[in-house]
């Protein structure tokens, strides 16, 4: 990856972090009434959200690594098995 493309990874992943923790930060508790943000900032958060993902999908295409990874839902069944290595005994001459 070129160090443009490098750096622009690096600002879109700065700028998504830093927005998600404004969000966090202005997210009321359970106890509180009101919400700080209008439902007008809270799409345009989301339409940033959406414009950093695409841009950086479109910089790992062009670098030609493809992203496997997805959200799964805790219920959802593994495809997966992991083994502890901890488990694994040394065989001899090896």
């Amino acid at each position: 990856m070129s160090t443009e493309h490098s750096t622009e990874k690096r600002i879109l992943m700065a700028m998504r972090k830093t927005l998600a923790r404004v969000v966090r930060d202005l997210t009321p508790h359970a106890t509180a009434t009101s919400y700080p943000l209008t439902e007008g900032t809270v799409e345009d958060i989301k339409k940033c959200f959406d414009l950093i993902a695409a841009r950086e999908r479109e910089l790992m295409q062009a670098a030609g690594v493809e992203n496997q990874d997805r959200p799964h839902f805790i219920d959802e069944e593994r495809t997966t098995n992991v083994v502890k290595i901890s488990g694994l005994k040394k065989q001899d001459g090896v």
